[in-house]
């Protein structure tokens, strides 16, 4: 062993203790879906109340049956780029439909959601520009700041969800161009961003906004469209980010814009132009499960009810399906997923540096695809922690 790698190994072990000491380290927990609220973990089958997948589409049967259709006539689709092989026709159709629910010009496909902020927050800021994000974004959002900044833009950081906050910093921002950047809503809070204030503020600084539909997309607004839309706002918002792996339950990401704005990102995002395309399957299982979620459909509907049942009997306001349990410390959310497993149910304990410090929790998610007495055992379940 070299000295250098040797220096390396102490460093990891070092760092390691300290990680665990804090009860911070991670592992991987191999599952089995059973349906789209039941997994087998160790060969015990358990509810599920820990994922994203709003409403229970990864597994109906209309969506499989989309996957299957197009697995028997292209195999995966073309291996490549979306700039050489990797967009078909079936790309080209799902971002119609993304933009025909966004009320956008355009739509651009990617892989992740992740990749999605990467992408279109790096591809348009420089150093004339000045970034305003909140401070609960997503790790998503906060590092396509990182990139950005690497470019030369600026980066402010004003206090969660507050208004007042985000005009004092755009007041003082000397920057010739200003982009606030915000969830619309937050992944651990399950609260939505205050987006009838922001859009006021975008007006009158002339900034460009992007929201982040992740957790609203098919779950918020009349026809699916995300938190901008329930504000009645969307029409303010210049870059609606969001994914495909939440209530649409398949995998990838999007950016709905306008056309100038997308040719842009089209040349200058490097998260899209230097990743493989969307298997074509994922894709077609994608369109058709929008297809079954937006508008009045009964899926959302089911939905919102479970949603309202969870925050009366945790004493929560709001109208997205997350929940949080706050412990406090990691040891104890670690100790309380453990006690709800045992208890029947898979809710992940959630730590820093995902939440601050200590507001380690349990995050509690619910889908149309459970039951009224799922949700009411789960209830009891968490109730019996307190």
């Amino acid at each position: 062993m070299s000295a250098e790698s040797g220096s390396w190994d102490a460093w990891l072990q070092a760092a390691w203790r300290a990680l665990t000491a804090d009860r911070l380290d991670r592992s991987l927990v191999a599952i089995d879906p059973v349906g789209a609220t039941q997994v087998k973990i160790e060969g015990r089958e358990v509810q599920l109340f820990s994922g994203n997948d709003y409403l229970g589409l990864s597994a109906h049967p209309e969506v499989r049956r989309a996957a299957i259709d197009a697995i028997e006539r292209v195999g995966l689709g073309p291996r490549g780029s979306p700039l050489t092989c990797g967009y078909t026709t079936s790309h080209e159709r799902l971002e119609a439909t993304l933009a025909d629910l966004e009320g956008a010009e355009r739509a651009l496909l990617f892989p992740t959601g992740y990749a999605a902020n990467l992408g279109a927050i790096s591809a348009i800021a420089d150093d004339q520009t000045e970034i305003f994000s909140d401070s609960l974004n997503h790790a998503s959002i906060i590092d396509g700041c990182r990139l950005a900044r690497r470019q030369g833009a600026r980066v402010t950081i004003y206090e969660h969800g507050d208004a007042n906050a985000l005009e004092a910093r755009l007041q003082a921002s000397t920057s010739k161009r200003k982009l606030i950047v915000t969830d619309g809503v937050f992944s651990m809070e399950g609260d939505v961003a205050p987006l009838n204030e922001i859009a006021e503020l975008k007006s009158r600084y002339d900034a460009m906004l992007l929201v982040d539909e992740a957790h609203g997309t098919l779950v918020l607004g009349e026809r699916g469209a995300g938190a901008a839309e329930a504000a009645g706002v969307a029409d303010q918002v210049d870059l609606h980010v969001g994914t495909l792996s939440k209530a649409v339950g398949a995998l990838g990401g999007f950016v709905a814009c306008s056309e100038s704005l997308a040719r842009w990102i089209t040349s200058r995002g490097r998260s899209l132009v230097y990743s493989t395309a969307l298997p074509v399957p994922v894709v077609e299982a994608a369109r058709v499960a929008i297809e079954l979620g937006r508008g009045d459909s009964a899926l959302r509907v089911q939905l919102q009810a479970h949603t309202r049942t969870l925050h009366e009997a945790l004493g929560s306001q709001g109208d997205c399906p997350i929940f949080s349990v706050v412990m406090g410390d990691p040891a104890r959310a670690l100790e309380a997923s453990r006690a709800l497993l045992r208890a029947g149910y898979w809710v992940a304990a959630i730590r820093p540096p995902t939440v601050p410090e200590g507001t380690s929790r349990l995050r509690v998610t619910v889908s149309a695809a459970h039951t009224a007495e799922e949700v009411e055992g789960l209830i009891a379940a968490v109730n019996g922690l307190r």
